[in-house]
């Protein structure tokens, strides 16, 4: 199939005026939009972890609305593309390992707090030298890869669901819109309780986990829903615990 095939169906005037003017077609959209919700509560709880390593909430939400044109972009190339995902199994296990390296570190940098500021200060002197790129950078390119790995989850579960690549857009594009708006949610919760950020790694390591046996020979599969409640089960524990240690030891 050549690429002009595969993404002519983007640019025919009269597939988006039948879906836009199609009661139907936007039901099917409701329900991706809901889909790509549930299928990015990961996702949003890892933007909202790589986003605290900004040091304002200006360049946190700078770096979200970064990554959403960057998403964007990179959704319309995988929606093209289609069935062809379903090879894509080394991005999954590479993203999978990256979010085991996000959890390792964290952890081991909160043990190791001196070793941890020496390289930082390493990097600070080569952003002031010109070389390589910047904190704020590098946290934008972490948000691209990561949408890369949890993306194509989200688009195949689309396509099952309707073959019109255009439904497929428009639910996946108001779907990252909300889901952005869960991750602004998580960091604004991550400054009010700080318990949130060392649960939001333990997370992301479950995550890595989930990813991992979804390979094969493997290929174990939790359901998002099941996947949705462990999530807000430790959120819900982790916001229990904070105010029961205030109460406790008052607020450090």
């Amino acid at each position: 199939m050549s690429i002009i095939k595969m993404y002519a169906p983007f640019f025919d005037s009269s597939n988006w005026l039948h879906v836009l003017t199609s009661g139907q077609d936007w039901l099917v959209i409701l329900t991706l939009i809901l889909m790509e919700c549930l299928l990015s509560v990961d996702n949003a709880v890892v933007l909202a972890a790589q986003t605290k390593a900004l040091p304002d909430q200006r360049q946190q939400e700078k770096s979200l609305f970064y990554g959403l044109w960057g998403a964007y972009i990179f959704r319309f190339v995988v929606i093209g593309l289609g069935t062809y995902l379903i090879n894509f199994w080394e991005i999954k296990l590479a993203g999978s390992l990256y979010l085991f390296y996000l959890a390792l570190k964290f952890y081991y940098d909160q043990r190791h707090p001196q070793k941890a500021s020496q390289p930082a200060a390493g990097k600070s002197i080569k952003k002031n030298a010109g070389h390589g790129l910047s904190l704020f950078w590098r946290t934008v390119i972490s948000i691209e890869a990561m949408d890369i790995v949890f993306s194509i989850d989200s688009v195949l579960a689309a396509l099952a669901v309707s073959n019109n690549p255009v439904i497929v857009l428009i639910g996946g594009m108001i779907g990252i819109l909300c889901m952005r708006g869960v991750a602004e949610a998580i960091i604004k919760l991550m400054d009010l309780i700080p318990e949130l950020q060392p649960m939001a790694y333990l997370l992301i390591g479950i995550i890595a986990t989930k990813l991992l046996v979804s390979l094969p020979p493997l290929p174990f599969e939790l359901p998002n829903t099941i996947f949705a409640l462990i999530v807000f089960g430790v959120l819900l524990l982790t916001i229990v615990f904070h105010f029961w240690r205030v109460k406790q030891h008052g607020r450090k």
